[in-house]
């Protein structure tokens, strides 16, 4: 009798916004060969890195142009808008730019085409994401916790198995692995705020990457198998 194929665990991360600690993680992801997506919002870029906000005490600061690609070299690039607004305020015009003129740039400055989505805040509505489909997008991430993150019944509302921080991490990463399924996970770099919180986030990539019944994945090769095993 053939034995039964073991079913594999695809971990997915997603991390938002392109801020300045996100060349320290790529760095760290490409130690481990761990795959990523990074959702990117153009229009708050400059030419050389620029403050954007506070967090507590903490200044946050965005990528500048001129080192983007070299950061993001080799990983999955998403649209997560052209400002970072709440897009289910915006006039239809207002909403049709910050996607369209977005992917657009991303398109440009990392020639590669631009198929994955985040939603800002994580808000979306129907407008919203008739809006995003329009616009190019294949698929868009939300921020809603789910127990099966894959196969979506909406592609448009991705949701994710957890947060990179969360105290259940662990055991919502077995329950996936259990199943045999998909483990999303996802944050903001610049919650990093500690070298132990460093160490804890390269402990769990360490642990991901040495684990047999895990590979690291993508969401638009997963996506792509999912639309070739639908026609």
């Amino acid at each position: 009798m053939q034995a039964e194929a073991v079913r594999m665990l695809k971990v997915v991360q997603s991390w938002d916004d392109g801020v300045v600690e996100d060349a320290r993680l790529a760095e760290l992801l490409r130690g481990y060969r761990a795959r990523a997506t990074f959702n990117l919002n153009p229009g708050l870029h400059r030419r050389q890195r620029s403050f954007s906000w506070r967090c507590g005490d903490q200044e946050v600061w965005r990528l500048g142009w001129d080192e983007l690609r070299e950061v993001y070299a080799g990983f999955e690039i998403a649209n997560h808008s052209l400002s970072h607004p709440n897009l289910s305020d915006l006039a239809p015009l207002d909403l049709e730019r910050e996607l369209r003129d977005s992917r657009r740039l991303l398109q440009d400055w990392f020639q590669q085409p631009i198929r994955g989505f985040c939603y800002p805040f994580g808000g979306f509505n129907p407008a919203v994401k008739a809006a995003v489909r329009a616009a190019g997008h294949d698929y868009a991430r939300t921020v809603t916790e789910v127990e099966a993150v894959f196969p979506p019944a909406d592609a448009l509302e991705l949701g994710v198995s957890c947060r990179f921080s969360d105290p259940a991490f662990w055991s919502r990463y077995q329950c996936a692995r259990d199943k045999g399924g998909v483990f999303l996970f996802w944050g903001h770099s610049y919650e990093l705020r500690s070298a132990a919180l460093w160490a804890d986030l390269e402990a769990k990539i360490a642990h991901i990457t040495a684990d047999p019944a895990a590979e690291w994945a993508s969401l638009e090769a997963l996506l792509a198998v999912q639309e070739q095993s639908d026609a």
